[in-house]
C-alpha cells in the first residue's frame, strides 16, 4: 500500500482510508466512535488527517470492527500509523504558526509541486530573510505579535524555501500581481536584494515566475492561494488564505478544480516567464527615480 511520505501526509492518508472504509459498510461516524468507545469529534478529526490515534491499539480495534482482518493490510496501515505520530521539522515553531499554517506546512514539505497565485506580497518561498522580517515587524503592533513569533516565523519561512533550493527541489509555478512587486516593505535596499533574490530563483530550472501587471484586463482573483500536487494516493489540494489570517485547506474536488480553473486563467493573464527579470528591473528603475526625485 502505497503512502505519502511525510507524518502530515501519512496522517491524512490514513484518514481517507478509514473513512472510506466506514463508508463502504454503511457505518455512521456517531455509531463506530460510540462501539470503541471514542467521542465522535477525536473519530471526525482521524478521518480528516488533523490528529492520529495515540494508541495502535486503537487503530488494531477500528480496522476489526471494520472486519479488516488480512495481516498485510493490517501491517501497512500500522506502519503508516507509526510513522504519521513522529514530529515534522516545524513542530518546534508551532506554538507561533497561524491557526491552519502547521497542517499546511507539513502537506507543503511533501508536495511533489507548487502552483500559487500571490496578488499584493511577495510569494513566501521567494521571500529574503530581510523582506520577510520587515513583512511581519510591520504588522507586530497591529495584529499585537511578539518579537518571539516574527523570529520563529522567519525561520520557518526560510525553512520552507529550502523546498526549491536544495537537492531533489520541488517544482514551483508562481503568479504575482504587479501591487507585490511595486508594494515597499522595509525600505529601498530590503527590496533592491528581493528583486536579485526573485530574478535568481526565477532562473532555476524547477522555478517559474510570472508578473500579472496592473494593466493587464485578463482574469485576476483577489483571494491568494496554492495548489499542491501530493502525487498518489492523495492527489492535488488547495490551500487559500482566509479573513483573520487563517488558512483552510481542502482537497474537495469541486474546490480543487475551481482554484484550478483560476490558475489557467491567472497564468495565461500573466506576462510570459521570460519578462519577468525585465518587468522587474523596470519596476526597481521607477523606484529608484520616485526616490530621486526632489
Amino acid at each position: 500500500m502505497a503512502a505519502p511520505k511525510g507524518p502530515t501526509s501519512r496522517r491524512v492518508h490514513l484518514g481517507r482510508v478509514l473513512t472510506r472504509m466506514r463508508e463502504d459498510l454503511g457505518m455512521r461516524r456517531d455509531d463506530v466512535a460510540q462501539a470503541l468507545g471514542f467521542s465522535p469529534e477525536k473519530l471526525w478529526r482521524v478521518e480528516k488527517g488533523r490528529t492520529s490515534l495515540p494508541n495502535p491499539g486503537d487503530l488494531k480495534k477500528l480496522l476489526a470492527h471494520y472486519n479488516v482482518d488480512d495481516p498485510e493490510v493490517v501491517d501497512s496501515l500500522l506502519v503508516i500509523h507509526r510513522e504519521s505520530l513522529q514530529e515534522g521539522w516545524w513542530v518546534p515553531y508551532s506554538a507561533h504558526l497561524p491557526k491552519g499554517m502547521r497542517e499546511y506546512v507539513g502537506m507543503e514539505t511533501d508536495a511533489l509541486s507548487i502552483a500559487a497565485w500571490q496578488p499584493s506580497l511577495i510569494f513566501g518561498l521567494l521571500q529574503t530573510e530581510e523582506y520577510a522580517r520587515e513583512l511581519l515587524l510591520s504588522a507586530k503592533a497591529v495584529d499585537e505579535t511578539t518579537t518571539e513569533f516574527i523570529d520563529a516565523n522567519v525561520q520557518v519561512r526560510l525553512a520552507r524555501k529550502a523546498l526549491i533550493t536544495k537537492e531533489d527541489p520541488r517544482n514551483l509555478w508562481v503568479i504575482m500581481g504587479e501591487d507585490a512587486i511595486r508594494s515597499t516593505i522595509g525600505g529601498r535596499n530590503v527590496m533592491a536584494h528581493q528583486y536579485e533574490e526573485i530574478k535568481h530563483l526565477a532562473s532555476l530550472d524547477n522555478v517559474t515566475v510570472q508578473i500579472l501587471p496592473a494593466a493587464s484586463t485578463g482574469y485576476r482573483a483577489s483571494q491568494n492561494f496554492a495548489l499542491l500536487d501530493m502525487g498518489d494516493p492523495l492527489g492535488k489540494i488547495v490551500q487559500a488564505d482566509q479573513p483573520g489570517g487563517h488558512a483552510s485547506i481542502t482537497d474537495k474536488r469541486p474546490d480543487v478544480g475551481k482554484y484550478t480553473r483560476r490558475f489557467d486563467a491567472l497564468r495565461a493573464a500573466a506576462l510570459a516567464p521570460n519578462e519577468t527579470p525585465n518587468f522587474i528591473d523596470d519596476v526597481r528603475r521607477d523606484m529608484e527615480r520616485k526616490l530621486a526625485a526632489p
